[in-house]
């Protein structure tokens, strides 16, 4: 089949990528001419695992192309997806989908026979209705069908997510589509992920009914762990204990310094908006959103706290800024609430990340960088895990402790066990394990 991708950021690159591999052709298309030309070179415009080779593959076998013209690849379509960015409207909090409507516009003047047009971009119940409203209104002859087909992917492993999904969701008005979207998504459906056909404001609200309860999930982890110090319990071996139940599974159910990115900030608030307007508020989430923002900002008063309550004047080295590992995404990121709260106390800030240092430059401040974590604890009365890469899970707590002022770990993420950092002389605290460093209890669980 032959498709064409509007918006080639996170959702657009991935999908369209992904769709290529399965043997369709795909053109990618993007108004940011900086964009494309570095596309064109082989240059990604973001980091995610595995994406840059299947980009390279893809784009030699000829299936996989990119340009800022949007007629032409439009008009030759057999289905046009809609990518772009949804971010949170500045003033009320709804999501902007003026770049949805506006690319609904462009692919009505464009289209030639029937097309499907397909959102691909996390939108609000109803959104899918004002497409097909501009669409029949710019062009009322189109003979378009619009549906809605929300991504799942998880940043840092988005790939196997498009490739391996747990479901496929589809919400279609037009019976005609059926066809179309089980022909685009056919190497997968062979593969038997399940196809779920819906009605349209059905499958616009699974999104963001998904992401808000695992964004309720982790929050709710959060808060156990806040009374497991308080109690002398272990929230990592309570995660084990209920994750084993089949009704709630362990996925989502790790403590830490609350969530971020560029998908559960948003789409928590966004769904929150769309509540009120029909006036049906979700309060468990409106909850969860209040309790995620105060945690960032309370992690950082857990450092002051494992450092006697006072940081002005001292060096706190952070270790991980994007908000989350295997990605180089600082939207949202708690490292960002948790580095002003320190900062606000006066504490001078050294900073690691394996992707993220030079996204994080356009939303920190007054950060000294390093090149490893060696080379930022250097005179640091604090070490802060605040994102669970995989090289910060065997640090080398000797050459850590020979260089620092003083041998403090805040784990943020419970990368380590107490005993084992205790034996190296260290002083450390951790999420929801007790709140004295050394009688902190062991959890042999795997996390």
């Amino acid at each position: 089949m032959k498709i064409a991708m509007i918006g080639s950021g996170y959702v657009g690159l991935v999908s369209g990528a992904c769709f290529a591999d399965f043997g369709h052709t795909v053109v990618c298309i993007d108004k940011a001419e900086a964009k494309i030309e570095a596309l064109k070179r082989g240059e990604m415009p973001i980091f995610e695992p595995g994406l840059e080779a299947l980009v390279a593959e893809n784009v030699k076998a000829g299936r996989l192309s990119f340009t800022t013209e949007f007629a032409g690849p439009v008009s030759e379509a057999d289905v046009v997806f809609i990518a772009v960015g949804t971010p949170s409207r500045r003033g009320d909090g709804h999501a902007d989908l003026s770049y949805v409507y506006a690319a609904a516009r462009e692919i009505a003047q464009s289209v030639r026979g029937f097309t499907v047009v397909v959102t691909k971009s996390t939108v609000p119940v109803g959104t899918g209705d004002e497409v097909e409203r501009i669409l029949r209104e710019t062009r009322p002859e189109a003979d378009i069908a619009v549906v809605s087909n929300p991504e799942f992917l998880r940043e840092g492993a988005a790939i196997g997510d498009f490739k391996r999904p747990d479901r496929i969701v589809v919400g279609i008005e037009d019976e005609r589509a059926r066809e179309v979207m089980t022909e685009v998504y056919r190497p997968l459906y062979l593969n038997q992920s399940p196809l779920l056909f819906t009605t349209r404001r059905t499958s616009e609200l699974i999104k963001y009914a998904a992401n808000a309860f695992l964004a309720m999930k982790i929050t709710f982890i959060n808060e156990i762990a806040d009374l497991c110090e308080k109690v002398g319990a272990d929230v990592q071996q309570i995660s084990r204990g209920i994750g084993l139940d089949g009704r709630i599974g362990a996925k989502f159910l790790h403590a830490g310094p609350g969530y971020g990115g560029s998908c559960f900030p948003k789409d928590t608030l966004a769904l929150v908006k769309t509540a009120q307007d029909n006036d049906s508020p979700v309060r468990l989430i409106e909850t969860t959103i209040a309790i995620n923002d105060t945690r960032k900002r309370a992690m950082a008063r857990k450092v002051v706290s494992a450092l006697g309550g006072e940081v002005r004047g001292k060096k706190i080295a952070v270790l991980g800024l994007t908000f989350k590992p295997e990605t180089d995404d600082m939207r949202d990121a708690p490292s960002i609430s948790i580095i002003q709260a320190l900062q606000d106390g006066g504490a001078h800030i050294s900073a690691y990340d394996p992707e993220g240092m030079e996204a994080s430059k356009a939303v920190l401040d007054n950060v000294t960088y390093g090149t490893s974590p060696y080379d930022i604890a250097e005179g640091a009365e604090a070490l802060v895990i605040v994102t669970e890469w995989n090289q910060f899970r065997a640090l080398d707590f000797q050459r850590l402790k020979a260089g620092m002022a003083k041998p403090v770990l805040v784990d943020l993420r419970n990368v380590y066990k107490p005993e084992e950092v205790a034996r190296h002389g260290f002083a450390y605290f951790s999420i929801g394990r007790g709140t004295s460093p050394m009688v902190a209890p062991v959890c042999e669980a795997a996390e």
